[in-house]
């Protein structure tokens, strides 16, 4: 049975279960993650809800402003208050005359992800990697998934530079791990450009959109891009990397900043 001590931040332990294997039932417990209804609210008015994980909430709640295009900076922001307990965040911005967008659309992630209208920016960047360098990042990231280990169930991405993960979230929404990712660099003003995002998700055109709002020029999967996804990273100059696992690795846009194995 898990116990507080065993507890990690995100999962809801000893939950009571029935299993059956090789003609036998039995009870037992387990740990799954943690699940909540997040309603942000933008100058009093009501936003979007977002299922989400209950972790670096107000990274995620900063993060999906700035992807959505709704704050450029910190400096938008006057004040936020995020409240696990009543399910919410309020938000207050600098800026007078705030009306949200009209327009959304339904993310097809995990988490009942949601996007609003936003333009897709050309992301220029000098930065090169190795495919040795890939594998070894997305072997830092599996060793990173505190929250998969402990309950499964959730999505693990990071921000690296060539050979250090810098910044890590997880959640069961894909999308929501880069928000909460974006969210964490406004607040300790490191730089998402030049970089590269890792993540355990499938790379669709929403998590594209993102990568490019955030300005990073790599983006690395060990699962795979949707084509719709493809043809954004090629026009915006992103690189994008899938089924990263074990010793292989998939190019599928902007193959230079890929530099070839050393012979």
């Amino acid at each position: 049975m898990l116990n507080e001590d065993s507890m990690i931040q995100g999962a809801a332990p000893d939950i009571k279960y029935s299993s059956f294997s090789s003609g036998k039932w039995a009870s037992a417990s387990t740990a799954v993650p943690k699940e909540m209804a997040l309603t942000i609210y933008v100058n009093n008015m009501e936003l979007v809800t977002i299922l989400c994980t209950p972790t670096k909430l107000n990274c995620l709640v900063l993060g999906f402003l700035y992807s959505e295009g709704i704050i450029s900076s910190m400096s938008d922001v006057a004040s936020m208050r995020v409240c696990e307990e009543d399910s919410l965040a309020d938000v207050k911005l600098n800026k007078q005359g705030y009306t949200p967008p009209a327009r959304r659309t339904l993310a097809s992630g995990c988490g009942g992800g949601v996007s609003f209208a936003t333009e897709m920016q050309k992301v220029e960047s000098q930065i090169t990697i190795k495919p040795e360098e890939v594998l070894s990042l997305m072997k830092q990231l599996n060793e990173k998934a505190e929250l998969y280990r402990f309950s499964g169930g959730v999505h693990t991405s990071a921000l690296c530079d060539n050979g250090t993960v810098l910044v890590v979230a997880e959640d069961i929404g894909r999308h929501n791990t880069l928000d909460k990712i974006m969210g964490e660099c406004l607040l300790t003003k490191l730089p998402a450009d030049d970089k590269l995002l890792l993540t355990t998700g499938r790379i669709s055109s929403e998590m594209l959109s993102k990568v490019a709002r955030m300005r990073t020029p790599i983006i690395v999967s060990r699962s795979s891009p949707t084509d719709r996804s493809i043809s954004l990273a090629e026009k915006s100059g992103i690189t994008l990397i899938g089924y990263v696992r074990g010793s292989r690795l998939s190019v599928y846009s902007h193959e230079e900043r890929v530099t070839p194995p050393q012979k």
